[in-house]
């Protein structure tokens, strides 16, 4: 079983930054990708930035150039630095790894989420 937790949600005003973090933790094989969607009320999840463990990076267009998502450490942690924030980056964030078994299963794995409210 694989835990996911993340932290450093919080409330910031428009124009502010936010980094998050993501820990994936317990019986861990291989990790395929890490990454972070997030939730607004009212509306489906939606894909934020996720990178595969070789490093390529998918982006959403309404956070290209203001988030990034560095590369997955030794530590199975990942981390989402967001610049010039919006009000309507408001939204629960959570944390996605896909994990890939000795036996070539691949399970998805979610955080518990963390809330991020721009203030305008």
């Amino acid at each position: 079983q694989v835990q996911v937790v993340e932290s450093g949600g919080g409330l910031v005003q428009t124009g502010g930054s936010l980094r998050l973090s993501c820990e994936a933790s317990g019986s861990i094989f291989s990790i395929v990708t890490m990454g972070w969607y997030r939730q607004a009320p009212g509306k489906q999840r939606e894909l934020v930035a996720t990178i595969t463990i070789g490093g390529s990076t998918n982006y959403a267009d309404s956070v290209k150039g203001r988030f990034t998502i560095p590369g997955i450490n030794a530590k199975n942690t990942v981390y989402l630095q967001m610049d010039s924030l919006k009000p309507e980056d408001t939204a629960v964030y959570y944390c996605h790894v896909l994990e890939k078994s000795r036996y070539n299963r691949l399970t998805n794995y979610w955080g518990q989420g963390t809330q991020v409210t721009v203030s305008s």
